[in-house]
Parts: C-alpha cells; sequence; structure tokens
C-alpha cells in the first residue's frame, strides 16, 4: 500500500475525531502562528521565549452600528466589525439576536462569524450588493456574482450557529438575464484553508447554496440546508468532513466535482479525502449525492457512512461523468445506508453522456475518465424502483473493481452491469422484483453464476482531436 493512501486513509480515520474534540470557539487568528511556534521549541535545544499572547477578541456587530431592524441595510457595520476583528489578531464577530438585511460580506483570515439564537442574516434583494469577481460556474472560471458570504484565499475562519443565513427570494434562478452572469451562492469560500461552518440554518433559493472551490481542512457540521438548488457542492478541495447535516434540495443535496473540459483537466485541482457521516437527504428534483458530472480534475477517496436517503427524484448515489472530461474518479465507498423514497434508484454509474459538452473537450481515449475502486455495502433499501444500473460504462474504460455486498430490502428491478472487470457480487438479499437479480455485458469477477446476458450500452461518438492542442487563456 502505498505511503500516499495510508496518509489519505489516516485523516478520514481521525478527521471526525479530531473535529468533535474542538472547542466550540477557537483562537482562530493564533492557529498557524501556534503551530510554527511549536516546531520551533522542539528542534530548539534553548527555547526561545513565549512570544506575546495575542487577544481572542470578541466584538458585536451592534457597537459598529448594525440595527438588526429588518429594514436598514447594515452591510457596512457588519464588513467593519469582520475587518477589524481580522487586522487585530481575529477572533469573533458576534451577531446577536434581530434581523439583519445585508449585501454580500466577506470573511478575513482569524474570523469566526457567530450567528446566535434568533439572529438572521437576510441577502439584499439588490444585485448591486454583491460583487462581480472570478467564480467557478459549472465547472469552468467565470465571471459572475460572489456569494452571500463569502471568502477568499483566508485562512482559519468559521461560521457558526445556532442563528439563520437566508439568500433573497427575489434573486431567482442561477444565471442573470440578459447579463448570462452567474447569481450569487449563499456561501462561497474560495482557495481557504481551515474553514468550519457549524450548528446553522440555511435557507437559499435559485443558486446552489454552499459551494467551496480550491479548498482545504473544511467542515461542515450539524447543518439544515434547505436550497432551490444544490446544497453542498465541493468543488476541487481537499480533506472535507460534511457530517450530521439534514439536507432539503431541489437538486443533488451532495455534489463532488473538479472541474470540466480542457481548463480543469490541465489545472488537475483534485476533490479527494471527502468524508459523508451521519446525515439525511432529501431532494425533488434529482440526486441524493452526486459525483460528477464535472470531473476533469479528478475525484478520489469519498466515503459515506451511516446515512439516511429518505427520497429522491432519481438515486440516492450517482456517479456520472462522459467522453471528453478526462481524468479519473476511483476510491468511492457507501457503507452502512438506509434508503427509501427514491423514484428512479439506488445507485446509478453513467459515464457516457451525463452532462454538457464543453467547448474544450479532452479528446480522444484521454477524455475518457478512468473508474476504479467502487464499495457499496451493507445498504437497506425500500421499494427502489431499480437496485444498480451500472451499464453505462465505455468499454475502452471499463470500471476497475465494483463490490457490492450484503443488501437487502425490496425493489422493482436489480442489478444490470456492464463493462465491468473484478466485480465482486455478495449476499444480495433483496425481493419483490422482476426479471434477473444479476444481468450482463463485459463483466468478470465473482458472484456472477446465473447472470443474464445483455446487449452492451450505445457508445457516443468519439471526441475529436483539435487541430490546435488546448492552451490556459
Amino acid at each position: 500500500m502505498n505511503r500516499r493512501l495510508i496518509e489519505r486513509r489516516s485523516f478520514l480515520k481521525s478527521a471526525t475525531q479530531t473535529l468533535l474534540a474542538a472547542p466550540a470557539v477557537a483562537a482562530l487568528g493564533n492557529f498557524a502562528e501556534a503551530q510554527t511556534h511549536a516546531t520551533i521549541q522542539s528542534q530548539n535545544k534553548t527555547h526561545a521565549p513565549e512570544p506575546p499572547t495575542r487577544p481572542s477578541l470578541k466584538l458585536s456587530i451592534r457597537d459598529f452600528g448594525a440595527t438588526g431592524d429588518g429594514k436598514t441595510k447594515d452591510t457596512l457595520a457588519i464588513q467593519l466589525t469582520i475587518e477589524r476583528c481580522s487586522v487585530l489578531g481575529g477572533g469573533e464577530v458576534v451577531v446577536p439576536a434581530g434581523d439583519y438585511l445585508t449585501g454580500a460580506l466577506a470573511l478575513r483570515s482569524g474570523v469566526c462569524l457567530r450567528i446566535e439564537e434568533g439572529a438572521t442574516l437576510n441577502g439584499s434583494p439588490d444585485m448591486a450588493d454583491y460583487p462581480l469577481a472570478q467564480i467557478r460556474w459549472e465547472g469552468r472560471w467565470i465571471k459572475g456574482y460572489i456569494g452571500f458570504i463569502s471568502a477568499t484565499d483566508a485562512e482559519n475562519i468559521g461560521i457558526v450557529g445556532p442563528g439563520k443565513i437566508i439568500g433573497n427570494p427575489a434573486i431567482k434562478g442561477r444565471i442573470e438575464r440578459p447579463s448570462n452572469l452567474r447569481l450569487p451562492a449563499l456561501i462561497e469560500f474560495i482557495n481557504c484553508k481551515n474553514v468550519r461552518v457549524e450548528d446553522c440554518f440555511t435557507q437559499q433559493f435559485g443558486m446552489w447554496s454552499i459551494h467551496p472551490t480550491y479548498c482545504e481542512n473544511i467542515t461542515f457540521k450539524n447543518l439544515v440546508i434547505n436550497s432551490g438548488a444544490d446544497g453542498i457542492d465541493v468543488d476541487s478541495c481537499q480533506h472535507v468532513v460534511i457530517d450530521g447535516c439534514d439536507f432539503h434540495t431541489a437538486d443533488d443535496c451532495i455534489s463532488l466535482k473538479s472541474g470540466r473540459g480542457a481548463e480543469a483537466f490541465t489545472l488537475m485541482r483534485t476533490t479527494e479525502d471527502v468524508l459523508i457521516t451521519r446525515c439525511s437527504f432529501v431532494d425533488s428534483s434529482f440526486a441524493c449525492i452526486g459525483i460528477g458530472s464535472e470531473t476533469s480534475g479528478g475525484i478520489r477517496n469519498a466515503r459515506i457512512e451511516h446515512c439516511k436517503f429518505l427520497g429522491a427524484r432519481s438515486h440516492a448515489i450517482y456517479i456520472k461523468s462522459r467522453p471528453g472530461r478526462g481524468a479519473f474518479i476511483e476510491d468511492i465507498s457507501a457503507d452502512d445506508l438506509d434508503v427509501s423514497g427514491m423514484q428512479a434508484g439506488f445507485l446509478r454509474i453513467n459515464m457516457l453522456d451525463s452532462g454538457k459538452h464543453d467547448e474544450f473537450d479532452v479528446p480522444g481515449d484521454e477524455g475518457i475518465p478512468t473508474i476504479r475502486n467502487f464499495r457499496f455495502s451493507n445498504v437497506r433499501v425500500t421499494d427502489v424502483p431499480t437496485l444498480v444500473n451500472a451499464s453505462a460504462i465505455h468499454p475502452h474504460k471499463p470500471l476497475e473493481g465494483l463490490t457490492l455486498a450484503n443488501i437487502t430490502g425490496t425493489c422493482g428491478k436489480a442489478i444490470t452491469l456492464a463493462n465491468v472487470n473484478n466485480a465482486r457480487i455478495e449476499a444480495i438479499n433483496v425481493t419483490g422484483f422482476t426479471g434477473p437479480l444479476l444481468s450482463i455485458a463485459n463483466v468478470t469477477g465473482t458472484g456472477l453464476t446465473g447472470a443474464t446476458a445483455v446487449a452492451p450500452p450505445k457508445l457516443p461518438d468519439p471526441v475529436p482531436i483539435p487541430a490546435t492542442p488546448y492552451q490556459l487563456h
């Protein structure tokens, strides 16, 4: 087992315990300094004098002019409080009880925004209150509106409840017409490290709720996420924990992404080391957990465990991409799941035609995503129309390693696989289905005895090789 894999697994094993042990209010501004000082101390025989301790501030936005009357825009007062807290060394910015109408807010390094019981941050309906920036949308960097609460290039930041963050219902949809600018997400982090969002109620309407991009060491814990679109979109991030969250969404509850087309393939910013645990999911339009379809930077080492999938218009888990994306999806596991209320099924794997083509697709066989090592175990299903549909897989890049183990319950149809090597099918104890338990095309492995042969999937046209190779521009 290589060293990198051991380190990833060690992180996931310890992440939840470490985060639970952390105090609810951390001296975020002192984190990096304390770590550096401790390293120097351990390396020197003669200890240097202790540096003076920075104050851990607690500043109330009321003291800087916020009204909380629900009518006056409190943007400036809240932003000034955040700025002052950061430049004085970091700490907490406290939002006391009240209804605060505000435009976009930017967190700074070392600042934890504490929204107290009875406090609500309400997004402004005016688009002039949201700055334009380079943001990621459907896997590409484009000009668009930054999130309602955002941070860029920040470290050691947080948002904690138990208060509420609510977008404005007047901002509808995902794209502004006629400008074609992406509308603001509710919470958006770009290139940030050491982020926590905990114990909040969030409400978003037509656009994604929470969107971290290029982030590292980020935790979402005990959130209620009500959204008219996606819940949490993890986009080219590393070391992510989503723990104990309750999702009610109108698109994917959680989506793991890493960019689309040659731009993201060139940048190769992988989403990896993601733990999703103890969550519940209800979605009215698509899947509970979507992996893809923007996968051009690769997705690796995602673990889903101890979750309840209570409703979706399509599938509990949908792994999706298409030729032209390139890169890989590997080491995906799900264990100890309860699944009911699905309108399509428990699991679908579609690597042939999910998502739109990019203007600059990755050409040829290099553009067919590599997929390997998927495991689903200890799953209890109730009346799912289809248990597993993993037939839309390209024969040039078959799925290398698929385990389906200890799955029980009731379903309308059972399992269909195509272009899979080293499948392991065991302890599938489901009832109520019509047709065969297992249908296969070009599948090798164990547990395949008695399977019925089916036709292989129809393949899309190959992505042509362009006359001029792609360059970032």
